[in-house]
């Protein structure tokens, strides 16, 4: 094996010295200064500190500023002297903190409590009427069926409401004689919005996240949709943006199944929650016989209807109250021995369970199957479909 001749770099003509590198820098001498001599530097320090008194007097005055050109202030008293505060040692203790676990956060014992979920709440007085005749201008455009509230400002914001051939303005009110027009562009945008209709399993929230459970919104996804749908034809095809904006227009809880609506549509909102709703809500219900309430003695689990009193029903059907307030007549019957049937026309937060416990008995699954004349028919659980142009509530 015969060894590589090494390579040289070859100096370019005009490099000094010799085997000189031209790509290094030339280095500075680094020679050491010359010392001193002490009387010299003590001179040159007292004719600085003659030179700054003369230039500068006041600033070794007690109470300036300490720069140049500063205006002099007072001195600031002792503590002990000032008389609107009190001596240190004359202050209230603080209150001594409660302690603390490891997390940081108080002992559960010491923290705020939480009101229960089921807790009766005060009802909401609603807004008297204006004395005017005037409605907000979001109002009547709900009232005329043409979007909800939320929708109608977006409208107003972006400028596509008239009102008497005038652009509106958010807040406005109007009377009824005004006239009112909203311009295509807010129909189309309309138009391109979706509703959902979705089998909603046990263990999601209809709405945002809480207490660490998931949205039901987080199963509208392209591969959560119902593939088996005979009119999948004629559903709109599965877009991203389909899955924004989505809002449950009639909520159930998180341990009830059923139907559950999603839309992105104000009007479909508005015409099943709406204050002046009408539409049917249709339930199954199980249930048991608890008049001591579920961990009670004298629990009844099987051919409850044989051991619950007839009176039982006709309360459910009408006479009952709920947060101060009575509740709408009511359809209620015996499915089978052990289940109810219920078909409300309004929707109070667990409505159907607390209406339940005034009677004695105990829901154990609940179940939505029809929203006006939409039924949950054979969507399976978890899946979704959308509601197509010729369906209806």
């Amino acid at each position: 094996m015969t060894d590589q001749p090494k390579k040289t770099l070859k100096l370019k003509p005009g490099a000094s010295g010799t085997g000189a590198n031209p790509l290094r820098r030339p280095v500075r001498s680094q020679a050491p200064a010359r010392a001193r001599p002490l009387a010299e530097v003590q001179a040159e320090r007292t004719a600085r500190q003659a030179a700054w008194e003369a230039r500068a007097p006041s600033l070794r005055e007690p109470g300036s500023g300490g720069r140049e050109g500063q205006s002099d202030r007072p001195s600031r008293p002792p503590r002990s002297d000032r008389p609107d505060r009190p001596p240190r040692d004359d202050r209230p203790a603080r209150p001594a903190r409660p302690e603390r676990a490891a997390g940081g956060r108080p002992f559960q014992d010491e923290r705020r409590p939480r009101p229960a979920s089921d807790a009766p709440r005060a009802p909401t007085e609603r807004p008297a009427p204006r004395s005017d005749g005037l409605v907000r201008l979001n109002k009547r455009l709900a009232d005329l069926g043409l979007c909800s509230r939320r929708e109608a400002d977006e409208w107003i914001e972006s400028g596509w409401v008239l009102v008497n051939g005038q652009t509106a303005a958010m807040g406005l009110a109007v009377s009824e004689t005004d006239r009112v027009e909203v311009l295509p562009v807010a129909h189309r945008r309309q138009d391109s919005r979706v509703t959902i209709l979705l089998h909603k399993p046990v263990g999601y929230v209809s709405g945002q996240p809480e207490d660490g459970h998931e949205s039901a919104a987080v199963l509208i996804q392209a591969r959560h949709q119902w593939r088996s749908d005979p009119h999948i034809r004629q559903s709109p095809g599965w877009q991203p943006q389909h899955a924004r904006g989505l809002a449950p227009a009639g909520r159930l809880d998180i341990d009830s199944t059923g139907l559950l609506v999603l839309t992105q549509d104000g009007r479909i909102a508005r015409q099943l929650i709406g204050e002046d709703s009408e539409i049917e809500k249709e339930y199954l219900v199980r249930v048991q016989w608890a008049p001591d309430g579920p961990k009670g003695p004298g629990v009844v689990s099987q051919d409850v209807q044989s051991v619950v009193p007839p009176g039982v029903i006709e309360r459910l059907r009408h006479g009952l109250s709920l947060d101060g307030r009575p509740l709408k007549p009511a359809q209620v019957d015996w499915q089978n021995p052990e289940q109810l049937r219920f078909v409300l026309q309004e929707g109070k937060k667990r409505q159907i369970r607390r209406m339940c416990e005034q009677v004695g008995l105990h829901v154990v699954g609940l179940k939505r199957i029809r929203m006006g004349r939409i039924v949950l028919g054979n969507l399976p659980v978890g899946q979704w479909r959308y509601l197509r142009a010729d369906e209806g509530f």
